[in-house]
């Protein structure tokens, strides 16, 4: 599962990129998928927007396994 959520993350950092910002992949396990957002994503009040309307989102609508998305 970790392959599949990677290539997912890999279409969504362009977008991220585009801002400044990027995400990276820390663990999954189970159904929980730890990701740290790095660059402009890191400190921008915007950033729990972005992980749950974005980058969670995205995942759970590609993975159904996925059950949530935790920052670390």
């Amino acid at each position: 599962m970790k392959e599949r959520v990677q290539e997912v993350l890999d279409k969504i950092r362009p977008a991220l990129q585009a801002d400044g910002g990027d995400v990276e992949l820390v663990d999954v396990k189970g159904g929980v998928v730890k990701v740290r957002l790095v660059g402009a994503c890191a400190g921008c009040p915007m950033s729990q927007l972005t992980l749950s309307n974005g980058v969670e989102r995205v995942l759970k609508q590609e993975i159904p396994e996925v059950e949530r998305v935790e920052p670390v």
